[in-house]
């Protein structure tokens, strides 16, 4: 892990200067936690107690800032304090860049804005993949980019978390490029699941899954472009959250990755602080000439919502044809029976899409994209990349990118529409797709590393992405809950589905699900 040197000066805010207040607080007595509140009054003299930093999510944190009992200060010392203890075990966290957050911290003091935002103090980490923050360095997990220009300014999507008043100190590891399922590379090492340190913690945002689970932090970063938010969610007992297509913003540099099949946002432990991240982070990016549709209220307001009966359709086949191990079919069981005595309705389906189209067109939007990053950063150094600076895997996918087509990206972005027609027609029927996330329980470390050859790479990997990828590509929402549990001790999450625009619909199913069947009480013993 390194550490930033210099203290950069934070990044000026993009969009709304003020955050609606009122709407967060409104629905504060929904979750466990605002009891937590009120039990400071000496914590900034004694210091707060790792106990008491990992009771609290980040709902509850911001609310003890503005109320005054806990500090930003305060904060940050308990997350780098809770870091130097866990991260060495589990390698989550790659960078830290104290030096900013202390800076933001006392450029908010001396503004008087400290106890402001509905994220007011709360300390969150960056996930190290094409996400931007001003004087340091985003790697993307390759050796090719280990000494990339410090960056000349903030991605919008984490701009908007800090205008919310979070404070980022550091980032978290992917692998490289985040071109697979678990986060191994051989820049940062392996990063581990909390549950059990011999497995991964997913990919390809993993650093931010383990991070969670180990409580560094409440909430952290994570993007997802074929399932990397909601699969190491699911491998770390965490809730995770792809957003529709265009829901959050990917720029100022670009603003749009892989066609919009790659989005932002966070895992969390508790469904009220994915709704308040989502609040934050969510909405057209100035420049951009894609949005989603507007909110009919803030998603924090939807807490406070019942789903009411629903109907929801059941898929228990994976796209790439793995069958899945036993503790998934039994928490997809268990899953129904709940869905079942909560009273929604419940029927199979089958999808109807081609798995070669879908996969097809995923992996060359991938490989062009993939293409043009290294062929940018080439330029920039001013030689070839080598052996030396890319894995294995990574080299095979430029390798098989090299045949790409201009017809053959523009069918691809066409397969992306027209699976996205096609899902979209299943939500006439249903409000709700209910599938397993993965076929797999998290796998042991090294079983889907980039550095191995593809034929060993490719076996491991039919269990990782067959449910997931499908909602990158066609654009739809979908969240992963932590809903079951293996015979070892290994987390299992569902995952839920909504038509595109429809996260406040799977919230108000988060919320309720939560609320059967609390899961934020489950730590990891490290």
């Amino acid at each position: 892990m390194t550490e930033h040197s210099t203290a950069p000066t934070p990044s000026t805010p993009e969009g709304p200067a003020t955050w609606p207040r009122r709407s967060v607080l409104k629905a504060g007595a929904l979750a466990a936690g605002v009891g937590l509140l009120g039990r400071f009054a000496d914590a900034r003299a004694a210091g707060l107690s790792d106990r008491e930093y990992q009771g609290l999510d980040a709902w509850a944190m911001s609310e003890a800032v503005r109320k005054g009992e806990l500090s930003g200060e305060d904060l940050l010392a308990a997350a780098l304090a809770r870091c130097s203890a866990v991260n060495g075990k589990v390698k989550a966290v790659n960078m830290l860049h104290e030096d900013y957050a202390r800076a933001l911290l006392a450029q908010r003091r001396q503004a008087g804005t400290l106890a402001q935002g509905a994220l007011a103090g709360v300390p969150i980490l960056i996930k190290d993949l094409n996400t931007y923050l001003k004087g340091t360095t985003t790697t993307n997990g390759s050796r090719l980019f280990k000494d990339a220009p410090a960056a000349a300014s903030t991605s919008t999507l984490i701009t908007r978390y800090e205008q919310a008043g979070a404070v980022p100190f550091g980032k978290t590891t992917c692998p490289e490029f985040g071109l697979t399922t678990t986060t191994e590379s051989l820049l940062w090492g392996q990063t581990r699941n909390p549950w059990n340190l011999e497995h991964s913690a997913g990919g390809s945002s993993g650093g931010a899954a383990s991070a969670v689970a180990a409580g560094i932090v409440p909430v952290a970063h994570a993007t997802d472009g074929g399932g990397s938010i909601r699969i190491p969610a699911s491998y770390c007992g965490l809730i995770g959250l792809k957003p529709s297509r265009y829901r959050t913003p990917s720029g100022p540099a670009h603003f749009e990755g892989w066609f919009g099949a790659s989005v932002g946002n966070v895992v969390s432990r508790s469904v009220r602080d994915m709704a308040l991240f989502l609040d934050a982070g969510q909405g057209h990016e100035a420049g951009s000439p894609y949005w989603s549709a507007p909110l009919a209220r803030p998603y924090v307001d939807e807490l406070a919502r019942e789903p009411g009966k629903l109907r929801i359709a059941v898929v228990r086949q994976s796209l790439t044809g793995a069958p899945l191990e036993p503790a998934i079919a039994a928490t997809l069981e268990q899953t129904i029976k709940q869905l079942t005595g909560l009273g929604h309705e419940l029927e199979e389906l089958t999808l109807g899409v081609d798995p070669r189209q879908m996969f097809g067109a995923h992996g060359t939007v991938i490989g062009t994209a993939l293409t043009t990053l290294v062929k940018d950063r080439e330029q920039a150094l001013g030689r070839a990349a080598t052996a030396q600076d890319l894995e294995k895997i990574t080299q095979v996918v430029l390798e098989r990118a090299r045949g790409t087509t201009g017809e053959g990206l523009y069918r691809a972005r066409q397969s992306f529409e027209t699976i996205g027609a096609l899902m979209e027609r299943h939500f006439e029927r249903f409000d709700l797709i209910l599938s397993p996330v993965t076929t797999n329980l998290t796998p042991r470390i090294g079983l889907l590393s980039l550095d191995q050859p593809w034929d060993s790479y490719a076996q491991h990997a039919m269990g990782s992405a067959g449910f997931t990828a499908l909602a990158n590509v066609s654009g739809q929402p979908a969240i992963s809950l932590p809903l079951g549990w293996s015979e070892k001790g290994l987390p299992v999450g569902m995952m839920f589905t909504a038509r595109l625009g429809g996260e406040d619909g799977l919230l108000r199913m988060a919320r309720q699900l939560e609320q059967a069947q609390p899961w934020a009480g489950k730590r990891a013993a490290l």
